[in-house]
């Protein structure tokens, strides 16, 4: 049974960082590129970050570009997603996927499995 699992989520000021954490269970997980994916109320889903499957490539949306780092840890088959200068609109559900691919994968559905997702609220 695969499993994604977020945590790391909560409430921050604007200016402040999280880090989120996924730990992916069921799958050889250096077998698979990973994102993040967020998705606001009344908003469609849109990518956050993807990593190759080996860390050689990242791909990061364009709203997050320089606040955003997207790293992962095969060894702990867990991916990261390190969220610093939040603003108010990076509030949302963030999910992490994985895609039984090589390179990043920037469509959503391009991934094989979606964790349950962790709520980012940042106050202004």
């Amino acid at each position: 049974q695969v499993q994604l699992v977020e945590s790391g989520g909560g409430l921050v000021q604007a200016g402040g960082s999280l880090r989120l954490s996924c730990a992916a269970s069921g799958i050889t997980f250096s077998w698979y590129a990973m994102g993040w994916f967020r998705q606001a109320p009344g908003k469609e889903r849109e990518i956050v970050a993807s990593i190759s499957r080996i860390d050689t490539n990242q791909y990061y949306g364009e709203s997050v570009k320089g606040r955003f780092t997207i790293s992962r840890d095969n060894a702990k088959n867990t991916v990261y997603l390190q969220m610093n200068s939040l603003k108010p609109e990076d509030t949302a559900v963030y999910t992490c996927a994985a895609a039984h691919t090589v390179g990043t994968v920037v469509s959503h559905g391009g991934y094989d499995y979606w964790g349950q997702g962790t709520q980012v609220t940042v106050s202004s």
